[in-house]
């Protein structure tokens, strides 16, 4: 799917970058397995891809980069993949704490974090915590994170606010909604990313991705280098968003 537009015109300033890229950094352990590799080896050599989309996301103005690191249906695959995951997921935080703060990075993690060791999620804060006042770029790291959780957490909410009569239900409506969702103060992805070939969003941000362009390729995440990237930009640049509008509405804007 790549486009031929030239990566080079793609930038904040052009208008045509999006504000805020989710990705379902698939194919690891596949790219592993291709090499005959354990899938831990496609894990770590994951994490240069990482550090590539954070440097375009930078280099090209685009302000929130969401991250698909660990489903709340991931812990059905084999318990020592998940305790490799767990483990390359501490020594992330460990290690790319400098580097966010000397690049502005603010660090989100959003999903139900209380399953995981005590010491990740002391870890998971204190990231926090050390990155929260960084403006360059919000990196979200999806961890035990589903989208039917995320609605489900946010009506759970409403629901208790609405028991203590803190909230009138006849005042819920599409903002009150989103914003008990975990992305909160956030825009809507404007571009979704799925590597490794599958075509489906597999439970991921479903209430934010309504109207969200969804790039499918088929490079595993460990080669989805700035090339790819800048690719999948490209075609977000040729694409018109319409929003229940028809073309020529949308052409009368520009």
């Amino acid at each position: 799917m790549a486009s031929e537009a030239d990566p080079g015109e793609i930038s904040a300033e052009s208008g045509t970058v999006p504000e805020h890229v989710a990705i379902i950094m698939d194919g690891n352990g596949r790219w592993a397995e291709a090499r005959g590799m354990p899938r831990h080896a496609g894990h770590r050599a994951g994490v240069a891809s990482v550090r590539s989309a954070i440097e375009e996301c930078i280099l090209h103005g685009v302000k929130v980069l969401t991250l698909f690191a660990f489903s709340s249906e991931n812990w059905r695959r084999p318990r020592s993949e998940v305790s490799l995951l767990m483990e390359l997921f501490l020594s992330a935080l460990q290690r790319e704490v400098k580097r966010m703060q000397s690049n502005d990075i603010q660090l989100r993690v959003i999903g139900d974090i209380s399953a995981f060791p005590d010491k990740l999620q002391k870890r998971i804060r204190a990231s926090e915590n050390a990155t929260r006042d960084n403006q360059r770029l919000i990196l979200q790291i999806a961890a035990n994170y589903g989208g039917r959780w995320d609605i489900t957490q946010a009506a759970r909410k409403l629901a208790a606010a609405a028991r203590n009569g803190d909230l009138d239900p006849d005042d819920i409506d599409e903002q009150v909604f989103a914003q008990a969702t975990t992305l909160r103060d956030l825009p809507d992805p404007d571009l979704f990313i799925r590597t490794g070939g599958e075509l489906r969003i597999s439970n991921f941000l479903l209430w934010h991705c309504a109207y969200t362009e969804l790039y499918f390729t088929p490079v595993l995440w460990p080669d989805f280098a700035a090339d790819e990237f800048r690719a999948a930009l490209a075609e977000f640049a040729q694409r018109q968003r319409r929003f229940g509008r028809t073309g020529a509405q949308v052409g009368q804007d520009n």
